[in-house]
């Protein structure tokens, strides 16, 4: 375990292989020492999977003791059968473990549409040992599909520590989370305050950011708090909110088949709400990705990635658009003289920052995402396979 990853006191952690997937890890547990204050937040997504009715109702006293993980299989679509196997789960999960069912949030990520090969899953957890250990290394390599690598982070809050831990890489357009996000602490937080702190975190983090403009059918982000030690309600809201931030951009970094990130700004919008919707229409456009990819600074796709957003005031013979600190479309002209700039700007950097004044009004926001690369396509295309 790397030095500058922290656990927070009462968690521990397990991942192994019990033959959903065909070698890797697929099975992940985090147990706290005692029931915790929690909160979670899910997809929107309609056809969502079987975990995640069970998990808003396991959630909705706020209280929460332990997290299971089925990586492999997403179960979605597939109705009463697979509702029952996540309760056969559960309940062989809470027998062994010694917590209540109801304290245990359910989570499983993969390709949809086949069942959990639950026989082989019951057998493990009734005739093998769990050894829940404080290192989070193999629940991390447990919960990953597509992903290149584990996405880790922690930071401390005064005496407190909080741990997040992320998977995803693809399906990725994050309406109340991002694929699966577990951030645990042992910081004390109040049960009526623990929800409005992670929804100001996912607001800010996970729902700023889009690899292919997906929502997935298993979104979760959940917030534990083991309550052990006392900390500034402010800066533990500050901390989680950069923590949130940086597991979000470690999902784009990690997207499936991306080379390079793109940071889009769009500034002096009429409301913020404009401005994160005319930034989600430029980083979810096909067209721009590809561009990106293809290191073509195209602006015609910006403009009509804007053009497109439902609902934007803005007038076309205001905007300005910079790629960098160099401007390539203003006062309705091309800026012919910084092409060979932008160019070599794209061409040189994995991050690049793409800005979009509207001068319309005071507000802004900024939104995340890649460009669309072959190998996004070979991933996708083979991935039921």
């Amino acid at each position: 375990m790397g030095n500058e990853i922290k656990v927070p006191k009462g968690f521990k952690f397990y991942g192994t292989h019990v033959g959903i997937k065909k070698k890797r890890k697929d099975f992940g547990l985090i147990i706290a020492d005692k029931v915790c204050h929690a909160a979670a937040v899910f997809t929107k997504n309609t056809f969502c999977g079987e975990c995640i009715p069970i998990g808003k109702e396991h959630v909705s006293n706020a209280e929460l003791q332990a997290v299971v993980v089925t990586s492999g299989i997403a179960n979605v679509a597939t109705g009463k059968v697979g509702r029952k196997n996540e309760y056969r789960i559960l309940e062989c999960l809470a027998n062994k473990l010694q917590v209540e069912k109801e304290n245990i949030l359910p989570s499983s990520t993969g390709l949809i549409g086949p069942q959990l090969p639950i026989d082989l899953i019951e057998d493990f957890l009734k005739t093998e040992s769990i050894e829940m250990k404080e290192n989070y290394e193999d629940f991390a390599q447990a919960i990953l599909t597509t992903d290149q690598q584990m996405k880790v982070r922690s930071l401390k809050v005064g005496d407190a520590t909080i741990l997040g831990i992320v998977k995803g890489s693809g399906m990725i357009e994050p309406n109340m989370a991002t694929m699966l996000a577990y951030v645990l602490t042992d910081a004390k937080i109040a049960k009526e305050a623990i929800y409005p702190m992670l929804k100001t975190a996912v607001d800010q983090s996970f729902n700023t950011i889009s690899i292919d403009s997906d929502t997935s059918t298993s979104d979760t982000v959940a917030l534990l708090a083991s309550n052990h030690y006392e900390v500034d309600q402010t800066a533990f809201q500050t901390g989680l909110n950069q923590l949130c931030k940086d597991l979000a951009l470690a999902v784009v970094k990690d997207a499936e088949g991306a080379t390079k990130t793109m940071f889009v700004t769009v500034k002096n919008a009429v409301s913020q709400e404009q401005a994160k919707s005319a930034g989600k229409s430029i980083i979810n456009s096909p067209l721009v990705k590809t561009a990106l990819f293809g290191n073509d600074p195209n602006w015609g796709r910006i403009a009509m990635a804007l053009g497109k957003t439902e609902g934007l005031i803005f007038d076309q013979n205001k905007v300005t658009v910079y790629y960098g600190q160099y401007p390539i479309f203003s006062n309705s002209n091309e800026e012919k003289q910084n092409i060979s700039q932008i160019l070599a700007y794209i061409e040189q950097n994995e991050d690049i920052y793409l800005t979009v004044d509207l001068h319309q009004g005071t507000e802004q926001f900024e939104v995340i995402g890649c460009d669309l690369s072959y190998e996004y396509v070979k991933i996708n295309s083979d991935y039921s396979s």
